[in-house]
């Protein structure tokens, strides 16, 4: 049966980090590793998931990126995390309910809750990721290392799960990634006996993840006016996951501090002394985004403005959004979902 573009399964490029860049195959990226970025987690989540059979996809780490601007002391410069999660959850694999990762540190994870499983795994390493709804009451998923199976990870009841889909999902810092899906001519390793590579799965036994904007017309941007400590940050979160359909990116520092977690723990932990610098580097994480964020089809609110800018100030801001700035007419139609927001 031959293949329409929009039923393959790759990399859905809207439904990544900013700093995650998407090669122009889909089925590999790397993230930005310049400046702070090192410090940052960077993920992505693949078009479909799957409710049912025995599925399976591989990932291979291909490169561990040179970060020699990193103190010595940088716990684990180079990590990769790879699973399943919902689309509904962020891109912090592991670190929330329904999100299951296993990563190069010979660690799982899930809602923030790490143990040991399997072994280590880096550079040009190849994981191997099952998921299993059928063998019991409870879906498994397993992971293998360079083919040798690692044996069962995680168990959530069907209950649980409730029917919602989950969705192949990596995590990554600085390194570079591939997914074999199922697409190449062959595989890194057999598939486990029983087990179907995602990509030969039907389309009706597949759930698409959710589409972004089709236009930047469509895009909607939010921008929070508060004093420190207001709550505008919380309010921002709690919008983003009462609309997860709208798959909202919030740019902030608090945002960016979030990914730059260690072992699901922010930084500020560990960093007594130098919080002044890691405030520094997320600033200027932040003003790399912004402008990555204003070429890119997405939703967006915008968490980092104080109250009562005079219009010259606002302009500012929002001067890496020209279509904002400059509307384009709207249709006369009740259907439009052009919401250009401040």
């Amino acid at each position: 049966m031959q293949t329409r573009c929009n039923d393959v399964i790759n990399i859905l490029t809207h439904n990544c980090d900013l700093h995650f860049k998407v090669a122009r195959d889909r089925y590999s990226g790397y993230p930005l590793t310049i400046e702070g970025f090192a410090l940052l987690w960077a993920g992505a989540r693949a078009t479909y998931g799957v409710t049912k059979g025995r599925v399976c996809f591989e990932m291979k780490i291909n490169e561990e990126i040179s970060v020699k601007h990193l103190p010595t002391t940088e716990p684990d410069p180079h990590v990769v995390r790879i699973g399943w999660s919902l689309d509904s959850c962020n891109t912090q694999l592991g670190e929330e309910p329904f999100s299951f990762g296993y990563g190069g540190t010979g660690k799982k994870s899930s809602n923030c809750k790490f143990e040991d499983y399997g072994e280590k795994f880096s550079e040009n390493d190849i994981i191997g990721c099952c998921i299993d709804f059928e063998s019991s009451e409870e879906v498994e998923m397993a992971f293998s290392k360079n083919g040798k199976c690692l044996g069962p990870c995680f168990r959530v009841s069907r209950e649980e799960l409730a029917g919602r889909a989950l969705f192949p999902h990596v995590l990554v810092k600085n390194c570079a990634v591939e997914f074999n899906f199922g697409q190449r001519e062959e595989a890194f390793f057999p598939q486990p006996e029983g087990f179907t590579f995602i990509h030969d799965i039907h389309l009706e036994d597949r759930v698409r993840g959710t589409l972004g904007p089709a236009t930047k017309a469509e895009c909607e941007i939010l921008m929070m006016v508060g004093l420190p400590g207001s709550g505008k940050t919380t309010w921002a979160i709690k919008h983003a996951k009462e609309n997860p359909d709208k798959k909202y990116n919030i740019l902030g520092t608090n945002a960016i501090m979030e990914k730059m977690k260690v072992m699901g723990l922010r930084r500020q932990r560990n960093y007594a002394g130098r919080w002044d610098i890691l405030i520094q580097q997320a600033t200027q994480c932040l003003n790399r985004l912004i402008q990555i964020a204003a070429r890119k089809k997405r939703n967006y609110i915008l968490d980092q403005v104080l109250p009562y800018l005079p219009s010259s100030a606002l302009s500012s801001q929002l001067k890496p959004f020209p279509f904002l700035l400059n509307p384009p007419p709207k249709k006369n139609t009740s259907t439009s979902q052009g919401k250009n927001t401040v």
